[in-house]
């Protein structure tokens, strides 16, 4: 294999999540407002990173319209006052936008193209639901080349249920009660707020702040999920407890080569080890980190128990629980995701996978002893992203 750069994860930011809809603190924010204010926050936390020599800015978006469309990356940068030489583009890969973000700017700098990137995602699933305006082919549905519950994420998890009746509602429920557990030990604990950028926020109360994360139920217990309707099918077992709520949010990252780590004095906080994107049948989307998983682990030569600490996006419980499942890991092992997920703090689809990776780097301070970590998630119409990464701190 020819020579290529390092690939470091130097800093990441994110907006609090806010809860979509009218009744949501973002309801009058625009959606690129959110990531320009995390880019802002972004560049303030690295001084030392001179803003002409970014080499380029790529924003994630699901739903790219309004004001989330308009090449985002570009106009982004130019909103956050980097210098009108900085280019920038948008990515959209669903619910992995953020990720892609993130291993197409680093593919870039692995090959020398690039020194200093930024990197994020931003979704107001409040102004623009998940397809909303989309025309699907028809072709899609008269051909049979997908079932027709494929755009329907609940009934995509509903499908895994049905597909591995071990994967109970039951272990579905109490993956999702941790989940909201963990989090609030989190914030009572300060681990998350060092990341989070306040927003200012404006109601009918008046001017407010946005300082944490708003779809939080921290009270939730197996009695309340267990009364909660299911939506997608009648006796279903994916209920809105034991899923990600619909949500606003932005993040952004600052990745860097490992001579430019050098050259500026930055921290590095990770090391890409190797990335990999899988497909899955559409219908079954949420198994999709198996076989990416599986791909990476492959690239890098290694296996899954040469990996310290997971952040896996919950965007249902089921989805979770079927990797975990398949790599023979335990629903409580305390590798994964130990201050909760996307049940609890929310899943703006194309920011997710920075968040993922802002959590993953603060845990590898906390554990020299681990050495490789990984962020997975599954992705809408059936894919799977995995990034694997490698601890700076690693003391052995």
């Amino acid at each position: 294999m020819a020579d290529r750069a390092d690939v470091v994860f130097v800093d990441g930011v994110r907006t609090p999540f806010g809860r979509a809809g009218e009744k949501g603190q973002y309801w009058n924010t625009r959606a690129d407002d959110l990531v320009v204010k995390a880019m802002i926050e972004l560049l303030e936390r690295n001084p030392n990173v001179p803003k002409d020599r970014i080499d380029d800015v790529a924003i994630a978006a699901t739903t790219q319209q309004g004001d989330q469309g308009l090449t985002l990356g570009r106009t982004a940068a130019l909103l956050a006052g980097l210098p009108k030489s900085v280019p920038g583009f948008a990515i959209d890969r669903m619910c992995a936008g953020a990720m892609t973000s993130v291993t197409t700017l680093g593919s870039g700098i692995a090959f020398g193209a690039y020194d200093l990137a930024i990197a994020g995602g931003v979704e107001h699933m409040g102004r623009h639901p998940m397809g909303f305006g989309a025309d699907p082919n028809p072709r899609f549905l008269s051909e049979r080349l997908v079932g027709e519950d494929a755009l329907n994420m609940g009934m995509t998890a509903e499908r895994i249920h049905d597909r591995f009746p071990a994967l109970t509602k039951e272990r579905s429920d109490r993956y999702a009660m941790r989940s909201q557990q963990k989090t609030a030990a989190a914030y009572a604990a300060g681990k998350l707020q060092p990341d989070l950028v306040p927003v200012a926020i404006r109601s009918e109360n008046g001017w407010g702040l946005a300082t944490q994360d708003e779809g939080m139920r921290p009270e939730t217990n197996m009695e309340s999920l267990a009364t909660l309707r299911t939506p997608f099918r009648p006796h279903g077992r994916v209920s809105a407890g034991n899923s990600s709520p619909l949500t606003d949010g932005a993040t952004a990252s600052l990745l860097a080569s490992g001579d430019a780590v050098k050259e500026f004095g930055l921290k590095p906080k990770m090391r890409m080890v190797s990335f990999a994107f899988a497909g899955v049948e559409p219908e079954i989307m949420g198994i999709g980190p198996v076989p990416s998983t599986e791909k990476a682990l492959r690239k890098a030569g290694l296996t899954i128990d040469d990996i310290g600490l997971f952040e896996l996006n919950e965007a249902f419980a089921i989805q979770v629980l079927s990797l975990l499942d398949h790599f023979g890991i335990d629903d409580e092992d305390p590798r994964v995701n130990q201050w909760g997920g996307a049940i609890a703090v929310g899943h703006p689809l194309a920011a997710s996978g920075v968040r993922l990776m802002i959590q993953l780097a603060r845990q590898f301070e906390e554990h020299p002893e681990v050495r490789y970590g990984l962020t997975a998630m599954c992705v809408g119409l059936g894919q799977g992203g995995s990034v694997i990464w490698e601890n700076p701190h690693y003391r052995g």
